[in-house]
């Protein structure tokens, strides 16, 4: 057995200075709010492993995950199954991934939850009565990780060039809260940094049709729990692996545009990123949110059986990530991802939930004949314009009369400057849990969680979230 590594390699490097303070946080250390956001995250993010669970694709990808791998005791959420960590933590970053329904960072984009949870549950299956207060704890530190890996990398960019960034990013955030629970030291959780870093991938082109892209995150929560695993059995990683100049995590996916090490460590303890952290409304890909906000406005200025053109402008990355020209049949995955689809059923149905992505409604004629009339325009300058207005979206909707409605918004609600509350947060998740199962059970998943600090052992927590649910598209 090698010599458990004490310290990083260098302290007061970048990943020295984050391992360092990875390892001493504690639950004290974070403000109360910072700490019940945290807990609402979560609950979010079991809803949506609860309605992800028994999607058509979700049953897909359960099948055949459990049919490579080992009979195992951790939980795949919401199927009555379970398998082996790894295969767990894959099947359930999935499920939360699974209907675009789930939190994303809208500056370093990606998914959190999809990212720690299943890591920190696969890894608690480990450990015999796993504490809440622990999770919880652990949770924070992979919320504050993946946005600042994002921000080293100037988040969108990586969407831009064609990544899927939270793939790219989300190692490091499931490594980090695995390792603070495994109670991993400072050298090994560099270690664990190492090995995160040489598994992240990712390619967006999986938006358009493929299955593919609801596991991505999954994928990424399970080299996390590996990496964890690997660095506490004194496997090394990859030292100082953000700093590295040849092979190092930013010298290959920055390669180009300037990647920044010190964002890596901005504002620890400061600056909490479990704050920016959205929650979304709607069942589509984040960037689409002002756009449908736009058409929701729109809809009830005028008749949209008379709308004969749509126009809708947006900046770099909305327009490369949600914008090509769709074509029948389009999959629900392709129609989360497409601004012109998710702006039709906007305006057409008033909202963009699991009943606009059913077969019948991809192929509805009222949504292709707006999908038709629709045009959307790039503006360049939002690719330097503050931040709070980069992802700005502009709908234009004119009428057969000639009438033209117009609609600007800046930062969709959920932003950071118009956050979902708490409370709208545990109604969402009742209108997405209450849907699949039952309410006390709902309702015990909601106690259990908003009460995790107090919880001694999160296997009750398990055992809620284990059971059957049904499927939202049957």
């Amino acid at each position: 057995m090698p010599d458990i590594q004490q310290s990083p390699t260098d302290p007061a490097g970048p990943t020295g200075q984050l391992v360092t303070w990875v390892h001493g946080l504690t639950l004290g250390d974070v403000p109360a709010h910072v700490v019940d956001r945290a807990k609402h995250l979560l609950l979010d993010g079991l809803g949506c492993a609860l309605i992800g669970a028994q999607l058509p694709w979700s049953r897909v990808a359960t099948d055949a995950v459990l049919a490579l791998e080992p009979a195992g005791s951790a939980a795949v959420i919401g199927t009555g199954r379970a398998t082996a960590p790894a295969a767990a933590a894959v099947l359930n970053g999935t499920f939360i991934q699974g209907f675009e329904l789930d939190d994303f960072h809208p500056v370093a984009p990606l998914h959190s939850c999809s990212l720690l949870l299943p890591a920190l549950l696969s890894t608690a299956a480990l450990t015999p009565r796993s504490r809440g207060d622990a999770l919880l704890l652990a949770a924070i530190v992979g919320f504050e990780v993946g946005p600042r890996v994002g921000y080293t990398l100037h988040g969108s960019q990586m969407l831009d060039r064609g990544w899927h960034s939270g793939s790219v990013f989300g190692t490091h955030s499931a490594a980090m809260a695995a390792g603070k629970l495994r109670g991993l030291t400072p050298g090994q959780l560099e270690d664990a940094l190492g090995l995160a870093g040489t598994q992240s991938a990712g390619l967006m082109a999986a938006q358009f049709e493929a299955m593919s892209k609801r596991m991505h995150h999954g994928l990424a929560s399970r080299n996390g729990f590996y990496a964890a695993g690997l660095a506490q059995a004194g496997y090394t990683g990859i030292k100082r692996v953000f700093e590295r100049e040849y092979g190092g995590f930013l010298s290959v996916f920055g390669e180009g545009h300037d990647p920044d090490a010190a964002a890596l460590v901005g504002g620890l303890g400061r600056q909490w990123e479990t704050e920016t952290i959205m929650v979304k409304s709607y069942a589509a890909m984040g960037g689409l949110h002002g756009a449908i906000d736009a058409a929701r406005e729109l809809r009830t200025q005028c008749d949209t059986a008379d709308i004969t053109r749509i126009d809708i402008t947006v900046g770099e990355t909305i327009y490369k990530h949600g914008w090509w020209i769709p074509e029948r049949p389009l999959t629900p995955i392709g129609a989360q991802m497409n601004i012109g689809y998710a702006t039709a059923a906007a305006l057409l149905d008033g909202n963009v939930l699991p009943e606009q992505f059913t077969p019948q409604r991809l192929n509805a004629p009222d949504i292709w004949r707006l999908i038709e009339r629709t045009n959307v325009h790039l503006d360049e300058s939002l690719a330097t314009a503050p931040l709070a207005q980069r992802f700005r979206t502009d709908v234009v909707v004119t009428t057969a009369d000639g009438a033209v409605y117009r609609s600007r918004v800046a930062l969709p609600h959920g932003a950071p400057g118009d956050p979902v509350t708490n409370d709208e947060l545990v109604a969402k998740f009742h209108a997405l849990a209450d849907r699949v199962t039952d309410f006390a059970r709902a309702e015990a998943i909601e106690h259990a969680v908003l009460g995790l600090e107090n919880l001694e052992d999160i296997g009750t927590l398990v055992d809620l979230l284990a059971a059957p649910v049904s499927g939202v598209l049957d």
